[in-house]
């Protein structure tokens, strides 16, 4: 009896429940008050050696020029003070070690002239050498007459574009902007040769890859000569396919001058074109005019 007693006093028969506590992540305020210093955060950090290093360039490509001919200078002033034969010991280690440090002066001296000898070309926007021309197929609606000016009012304005170019289903039904002049016309605008683009390897390519071709310097391209209707001196040109029945020549003034995010919003104003065009445009041949 007793150890019941005892069993009872030491383990009892209902045990108090413990409590669970939960912790709750502590909450964070933000204000931003402006009687208090404004913002707070974390600032950009100023490049400032990428800063010098392009306003003083001629001094930064002349540099090792200087440290190769000071180390030169200090290594012969170090053989003559020290007492060394001037003669070169194969066994000696300072002999060794100049050596080796006219070896990295020499170098440091001939990177100097080659960064003083090769300059990046400056790239900057040039004038399109050609005429004002504005040209659309009267036999479009005006609805489509409408886009059509829109996608070219865009492109000049938020891109490099100067020239646009749109051929579908065999027919010149958009030219607008700079072209070439045609000097054979008595210096009228170049009249764009549907068939003959047609025919040529750059459209070929396009219409055989089905997606967009960018020629960032279009001088350095053979099929230059395919373009006549552009500039003589267009810079940069993308070529966009519409679908599989026509083509957007996009005719800048900038080398490299289209971004990534232009040739984004250039491929999709391509395909819109494409799917108001398709609707529209049929085998009847439309006839191409100069618009006021």
């Amino acid at each position: 009896m007793e150890a019941g007693i005892l069993l009872h006093l030491v383990i009892p028969l209902n045990p108090p429940r413990r409590r669970r506590f939960t912790s709750r992540p502590p909450s964070i305020r933000a204000s931003l008050n402006s009687q208090q210093g404004g913002y707070k955060g974390p600032k950009t950090k100023t490049e400032w050696v990428a800063e010098w290093v392009s306003k003083n360039d001629d001094v930064v490509r002349s540099l090792p020029i200087y440290v190769g001919g000071v180390s030169l200078m200090a290594v012969l002033f170090n053989r003559t003070v020290s007492g060394i034969a001037p003669v070169a010991d194969a066994s000696s280690s300072q002999s060794r070690a100049d050596l080796l440090t006219l070896g990295l002066a020499v170098t440091n001296i001939l990177n100097g002239l080659v960064w003083l000898s090769i300059r990046p070309k400056s790239i900057s926007m040039v004038n399109p050498n050609g005429m004002e021309c504005r040209r659309i197929s009267p036999d479009l609606p005006d609805s489509v007459m409408s886009e059509l000016l829109w996608a070219w009012e865009s492109l000049s304005d938020a891109t490099c574009c100067r020239s646009l170019v749109i051929v579908f289903d065999g027919i010149c039904i958009l030219q607008i902007g700079f072209a070439g002049v045609s000097y054979s016309n008595g210096g009228e605008a170049t009249i764009v040769d549907a068939n003959k683009l047609m025919k040529g390897s750059l459209y070929n390519g396009v219409a055989k890859s089905g997606s967009q071709s960018y020629l960032a310097n279009l001088s350095l391209y053979p099929g230059k000569s395919e373009l006549p209707f552009l500039p003589s001196n267009t810079q940069a040109v993308i070529l966009q396919p519409l679908g599989d029945k026509g083509i957007a020549i996009v005719g800048g003034d900038t080398i490299r001058g289209f971004t990534t995010s232009d040739q984004a919003w250039i491929t999709l104003i391509g395909e819109k074109l494409d799917a108001t065009l398709a609707k529209v445009v049929n085998r009847t041949p439309l006839t191409v005019q100069e618009k006021s």
